[in-house]
């Protein structure tokens, strides 16, 4: 007979994020294309977004972010046995995201290198590394990522995880599209997670909707980032808070129970009626859009990253994730916070 020889269970012991330093306001948007701060703020809540430099790439936002979960959990990256990134907006096929940071990890590779200096190279000959592993699932990515990660704790398949979301998303933005350029944001967020004998990451909800499939795109040869608003917004209004519900009740805990809310950022007209309809608009409703623009797989680790580490959000509570957009797919899970 076969055996599982994985934990009861995982939970997050590290957060961390990473965006880039410029940043562009409602105001520099204008400059390029007709529109306005207030027509901006009263339709997507956005106030900034952060945008990439030219050779900042996944990999860089990704391993950034990484690092710092890592340094939040006091672990080693050598103790890490498995890498998962989501993202959609990668330029390169080989290695892949997950490969290029854990191989910055183990050489301390910094951003805009490709190797390490040399007398600073570790011999990794013989050195088994991690598993590592894209995901790409658009804006719910970083949901379905984690999902995975803790399948394989609770299988044996694992024993420390890097779970990191990181997007590039101004790559493929039609600076033209007074639509879809005020929306579209660079950065990563990333979790530590560990087996453990009380679960703190409850059973992933997922699927996809498939008559919505045409609605967000990135297709050849064009690969500008473009999508059907109405639609998105109509799916938003009248099933997320189905999905969310379903992530809950998976958990064995009830909506009574969750008291942080981390949707994926894709617009506050769109988070702010989600909360509502759950009844978790008194509840910590993570919101950081306003200021980080929409970063599609990105969006839900670094948000609560950064109102984890701000101190906005209290340790070892339930907090409810939901992410939904190209595919088009969902996903969510209820987590527990770390501890301080």
């Amino acid at each position: 007979m076969l055996t599982l020889t994985g934990a009861a269970g995982s939970r997050i012991v590290g957060i961390g994020h990473h965006q880039p330093e410029r940043t562009l306001t409602n105001d520099d948007i204008a400059q390029l294309v007709e529109t306005n701060d207030e027509w901006i703020r009263s339709r997507t809540g956005i106030v900034t977004r952060h945008v990439a430099a030219e050779d900042e790439t996944v990999a860089d936002m990704a391993t950034a972010a990484a690092r710092h979960a890592l340094e939040d959990a006091g672990i080693a990256a050598s103790a890490v046995d498995m890498v998962i990134v989501a993202t959609a907006t990668a330029r390169d096929r080989s290695p892949n995201t997950a490969g290029r940071v854990a191989y910055n990890l183990r050489t301390g590779v910094m951003p805009g290198q490709s190797t390490p200096e040399e007398e600073d190279a570790p011999d990794l000959r013989g050195v088994v590394g991690p598993v590592i592993l894209d995901v790409n699932v658009a804006c719910s990515g970083f949901a379905h990522a984690l999902g995975l990660a803790d399948q394989a704790i609770r299988t044996g398949a694992a024993t420390t995880a890097l779970v990191i979301g990181a997007e590039k998303l101004t790559d493929f933005t039609d600076w033209t599209d007074r639509v879809t350029c005020i929306l579209t944001a660079d950065g990563a967020g990333a979790f530590v997670v560990q087996g453990t004998d009380t679960p703190g990451i409850g059973p992933v909800a997922w699927g996809s909707e498939p008559e919505l499939t045409p609605a967000v795109l990135i297709e050849a040869p064009d690969e500008k980032f473009v999508q059907d608003g109405r639609a998105v917004f109509r799916w938003a209004i009248t099933r997320a808070a189905d999905r969310a519900r379903a992530a809950v009740e998976k958990s064995g805990l009830t909506l009574d129970d969750i008291e942080v809310l981390v949707a994926h950022q894709a617009n506050l007209r769109i988070i702010e009626p989600l909360a509502k309809a759950l009844g978790l608009e008194d509840k910590v409703v993570v919101t950081d859009i306003t200021e980080s623009g929409n970063t599609s797989a990105a969006s839900i680790p670094l948000g609560l990253s950064k109102w984890w580490h701000s101190g906005k959000i209290p340790a070892g509570v339930p907090a409810l994730l939901i992410g939904f957009g190209g595919g088009f797919a969902w996903a969510g899970q209820v987590v527990e916070t770390p501890s301080r």
